[in-house]
């Protein structure tokens, strides 16, 4: 997730137009959301650090990652798409990034040795997963699993709600087509980013939960499984938002990582007919952080989850050291 200012394209523009009419009443309203958009740019700084790569081949019981090479035995080849938040930006290590613990977790729920690949780009929106997916091709065979995590510099940038969930539905028909299960992660609630003032934060807010729904209905149509995560994670940004995000408040920390891998991993793991029950998965995805007992189970999370998804529950677990 990033802002950016490329020209006119900016998180004020998509406020203005969806306040805005032809009075000029609303000039106020624009000039205002403008103003506040350049405020969150100076609080929330450009993503230029490189997140921690961890590509390689995963075994149950933990260890280290094995470089894949041609003629390393695997079980389940895992891709990873979508933007910063897939690629773990922000992430000091890389067992703290998203892609490695649904890796770790699903070799630990299934006794399988996992391939793990990343083609994620930092700043990506979902007008680049074609790219993404093209140079899955261009490397070789195409995954058994795919998961995705796209949608909020769609906000940012203005794509618009209806064009980007398409896109979204047409990267997943894709994957579908080449034979992989895809999962998706939708657009984070923008309600919890204290550092985007308000009123701004409140539209933007308004935007990403719209293209959330939108996006869960163009990947159910194209067979894949949408996480929702604007309501699955936002209590728990808001409960604790200093350990969830990182320093720029903009980012999730390594424990707002594990608790969105904590989410995507039973979908994957049911995806692929490997269900599992909560006590199972709890240890596969025990954050690595300092703060203990940070997760308290949301109630009705249960009946939430099967409403939007249709598979079992994922996990809001405990944080331990």
């Amino acid at each position: 997730m990033v802002i950016r200012a490329p020209r006119r394209s900016t998180l004020a523009l998509a406020a203005a137009a969806t306040l805005a009419s032809t009075g000029s009443a609303f000039v106020g309203a624009r000039n205002l959301l403008h103003v506040q958009a350049d405020q969150a740019r100076q609080v929330i700084p450009k993503a230029w650090a490189i997140p921690p790569r961890a590509d390689g081949v995963y075994v149950p019981g933990g260890g280290p990652v094995q470089k894949w090479t041609r003629g390393v035995p695997f079980d389940v080849h895992l891709m990873i798409f979508g933007d910063s938040t897939a690629t773990g930006y922000g992430c000091a290590v890389s067992d703290e990034v998203p892609g490695v613990l649904i890796a770790r977790g699903l070799a630990e729920q299934s006794g399988k040795r996992i391939r793990l690949s990343t083609k994620a780009i930092v700043g990506a929106t979902s007008k680049g997963l074609s790219g993404q997916i093209d140079a899955m091709y261009v490397a070789g065979p195409p995954p058994d699993a795919a998961v995705v995590m796209i949608g909020a510099n769609d906000v940012t940038a203005v794509n618009g709600i209806g064009p980007s969930a398409r896109r979204l539905g047409a990267a997943v028909r894709r994957l579908r087509g080449s034979g992989a299960v895809v999962v998706v992660g939708t657009c984070p609630d923008f309600g919890v980013i204290t550092a985007i003032p308000q009123p701004l934060r409140l539209v933007a807010r308004t935007i990403g939960l719209r293209l959330a729904r939108a996006q869960a209905a163009a990947v159910h149509a194209a067979g894949g499984v949408a996480v929702p995560f604007s309501d699955l994670l936002a209590p728990e940004f808001h409960r604790a938002p200093e350990v969830l995000f990182s320093d720029d408040m903009f980012h999730p920390s390594a424990a707002g990582y594990a608790l969105a891998a904590q989410q995507l991993l039973p979908a994957l793991c049911h995806e692929l007919g490997e269900s599992t029950t909560d006590a199972e998965l709890e240890p596969a995805l025990s954050a690595r952080v300092d703060e203990a007992s940070v997760f308290a189970r949301i109630g009705g999370i249960t009946r939430l989850w099967r409403r939007t998804t249709g598979v079992p529950a994922p996990i809001v677990a405990s944080a331990t050291g």
